[in-house]
């Protein structure tokens, strides 16, 4: 059950909409929210800041690092604040902490007294970012010990949730999030699982045995495809509007996230998905 969500600040459109999704969920599952903003030690203590303090004629480089990391933590402040009136605005439990050090570790260390992580698909870069998702939220997937919504640039409430099952250990977790879930916000459920040819899907077997005990709606789908990349034509074509899936269900994706089956899934998932390790 979700009690905690942690939500990662970076003062963006994306970081406003995990914020809004965020309320959303903590609505439904009466959960506390917490606010995390990380000031990023790699941009004061990286090559660029140095090279840029001697052209302008910093003497000392500790002092113009001092008053970026100045600069940097009242930013950081100004983004909690907000996060902290529109939580209270709303009746919504939260905390906010503001962390240094490097952006990635920083969220994973503080995901660990969290049930699930929200961050945006992409960050404050994403005008400079040339990958389907940030840098930031790219490390999260990966080294997440939680789970982990990645959401649009605006929110809107999720109808329709899809779960990708392919009966991994992962797929499993993310199978009791999705029936947690759409009993939560009481909505159906489908349930997909791509096999290469035609015969007995005892995957899905499994599935129905295990959403027994859920009073929702559940549709259970078989897609014969010879690659997982029809699930992103069944979730378009379907009109879903939440994805549930294992990370171990694209396993290159850990690996390598972009040029993976993933990365395609991703591609053309526009709402949020959520991805259990």
């Amino acid at each position: 059950m979700i009690k905690r969500i942690l939500i990662a600040l970076d003062g963006s459109d994306y970081g406003k909409a995990a914020t809004e999704y965020g309320l959303w969920l903590a609505g439904k599952f009466d959960a506390a929210l917490s606010g995390v903003h990380v000031v990023d030690i790699v941009s004061l203590e990286g090559p660029f800041l140095h090279d840029l303090s001697g052209s302008l004629g910093f003497e000392p480089y500790l002092n113009f690092s001092a008053r970026m990391r100045e600069a940097l933590e009242e930013r950081g402040r100004s983004i909690l604040a907000t996060f902290e009136e529109t939580c209270s605005a709303a009746g919504v439990a939260t905390e906010t902490e503001l962390r240094f050090g490097v952006v990635v570790s920083e969220l994973c260390e503080k995901a660990k007294f969290a049930d699930l992580v929200v961050m945006g698909r992409r960050g404050v870069n994403a005008k400079f970012e040339h990958g389907l998702l940030g840098s930031a939220t790219e490390g999260a997937i990966r080294r997440s010990p939680k789970p982990v919504l990645i959401v649009p640039r605006e929110f809107a409430e999720a109808k329709k949730p899809l779960l990708a099952f392919d009966g991994s250990p992962n797929a499993s977790k993310a199978m009791h999030s999705a029936a947690e879930w759409s009993k939560a916000l009481a909505l159906p459920l489908t349930v997909i699982h791509v096999m290469r040819k035609e015969g007995e899907d005892s995957v899905l077997k499994e599935a129905e045995k295990y959403f027994e005990g859920y009073s929702i709606d559940v549709d259970y789908r078989s897609l014969v495809d010879e690659s997982t990349l029809g699930i992103e034509k069944f979730y378009r074509d379907g009109g879903y509007d939440l994805l549930f899936m294992g990370t171990s269900h694209h396993s290159r994706f850990v690996e390598m996230v972009l040029g993976s089956t993933t990365e395609h899934v991703v591609r053309s998932v526009r709402g949020p998905f959520f991805l259990e390790r």
